[in-house]
């Protein structure tokens, strides 16, 4: 029996013929590049691949890659991700949405598809910002920040996307940073390979409305001692020199130093992205600076059935019952008559 041999593919499969039209410096050129690296390392085919955004600077991702593409309306990218991947399975979809474009408008329609576990690749680019619409405060803003819509500054608490996600009974949560781009090719291959909707916040920098955003982790000098990358089964380890670590103190987190207080490597916690307990997952999202690094990488990584798993089994089950196979065998069940 021959085997079949797979197509190898290369990131320039993936481009299209298209300007990429983002300002010079966007954080969302490198999520771009780091997609069609990992869309040719998965080696599907651009003709199985399916880009779905709503509205907003990243949603014209679509037009860039060498596939199918659909730029939906304002919010809408999930319920039309949704149909696509419900109607045709084979197809692998990404679903490309920003802070307002997915958790304001779009909130409803990016709860559900995570609650019901659409087996999509969610990549939502968060600059803190409405960029496309010149500047206004987004849900991810954070309180007090000034912008053309709040120029005494937000009263509001911002919304936290993987606290969001995991809330919505999410079984995927992902985080990466735009110019860690290491990291990030890793976190986007995890969420590709995982079984259901897969979230990642992708940290990015929107360098007229809101230059510096993420700035207190992107410095290079600093960043090992301000981020820590996460990795299934691996001890949760940071810092420039690797000696910095996280455990639990009672039931929070805790900053520890190796060497230091007797503190030894086997105290350091081991991450365990498959447990379906979400409590050390939401605690890892939650950690924020300056106490705590910001968590990158795969949080959460839980298998589940998908929804479209699920609606193709329901519609195999019924039909072997029913003794309806044919539109004859439907005539057939109808009241008849001559004339």
């Amino acid at each position: 029996m021959e085997t079949q041999e797979v197509k190898q593919y290369t990131a320039k499969d993936f481009k299209s013929d298209q300007y990429v039209r983002w300002c010079p410096a966007c954080g969302d050129y490198a999520i771009l590049n780091v997609l069609q690296k990992v869309m040719a390392e998965l080696a599907v085919s651009p003709t199985n691949t399916a880009v779905i955004s709503g509205i907003g600077c990243s949603s014209r991702l679509p037009y860039y890659i060498s596939g199918y593409g659909f730029h939906t309306i304002h919010g809408r990218g999930a319920a039309i991700a949704t149909g696509v991947k419900v109607a045709n399975p084979d197809l692998t979809v990404w679903q490309i949405t920003g802070d307002g474009d997915c958790l304001a408008i779009g909130g409803n329609h990016f709860i559900h598809s995570v609650r019901r576990n659409v087996d999509i690749n969610v990549l939502l680019f968060n600059n803190q910002i409405y960029g496309l619409t010149k500047g206004q405060f987004s849900p991810t803003s954070k309180k007090g920040w000034v912008t053309k819509s709040s120029p005494y500054g937000t009263v509001e608490q911002p919304f936290r996307p993987g606290e969001l996600t995991i809330g919505a009974r999410g079984n995927f949560f992902g985080r990466l940073l735009d110019v860690d781009l290491k990291s990030s090719q890793m976190t986007m291959l995890a969420a590709a390979r995982h079984k259901g909707t897969s979230v990642i916040e992708c940290l990015v920098n929107c360098i007229i409305f809101n230059d510096g955003a993420h700035g207190y982790l992107a410095e290079k000098a600093s960043r090992e001692d301000r981020i820590i990358v996460l990795e299934h089964g691996k001890k949760m380890i940071f810092g420039k020199d690797k000696n910095k670590g996280l455990v639990l103190d009672g039931l929070k987190l805790k900053v520890v130093t190796i060497g230091e207080e007797g503190i030894t490597e086997d105290d350091i916690l081991t991450h365990d992205a498959a447990c379906e307990d979400p409590t050390l997952h939401l605690m890892l999202v939650h950690m924020e600076a300056p106490d705590f690094p910001i968590a990158l990488g795969v949080i959460r990584d839980v298998p589940a059935e998908t929804f479209d798993e699920a609606i193709t089994n329901q519609i195999k089950n019924e039909q072997n019952k029913s003794r309806i196979k044919s539109f004859d065998d439907l005539i057939d069940t109808l009241e008849q008559w001559e004339v």
